[in-house]
């Protein structure tokens, strides 16, 4: 993945064909280091990898702090509550997905 092209991806299905480091996911996001580490403190995003230097985040990783980043920016909340509503964000969308499958219109 060209990190210059991070910057096109807004919404849509992230293919999970490459990694990012902590550098490109925090360019990709415009989000500080510190606070990227943050949400791996808060568990909020895993990466793979035992070093912070050796640490690689996967498409799903972009999504969650983009989705953060948006709610401290809109919302105001803090990282407990950031936490808590991706979860409950990824339960509720992964309930529609089942319904639809159960329930086709």
């Amino acid at each position: 993945m060209n990190s210059n092209n991070l910057y096109v991806i807004h919404t849509g299905t992230i293919i999970e064909d490459d990694t990012l480091t902590l550098e490109q996911l925090c360019n990709a996001c415009g989000a500080p280091t510190d606070w990227v580490i943050s949400l791996v403190d808060e568990s909020i995003i895993e990466p793979h990898g035992e070093e912070i230097h050796t640490w690689r985040f996967s498409g799903d990783s972009l999504v969650r702090v983009r989705s953060a980043l948006s709610l401290e920016r809109d919302l105001g909340v803090n990282l407990p509550g950031i936490a808590l509503a991706l979860d409950l964000m990824e339960e509720l969308e992964r309930l529609r997905t089942q319904m639809k499958i159960k329930c086709p219109v």
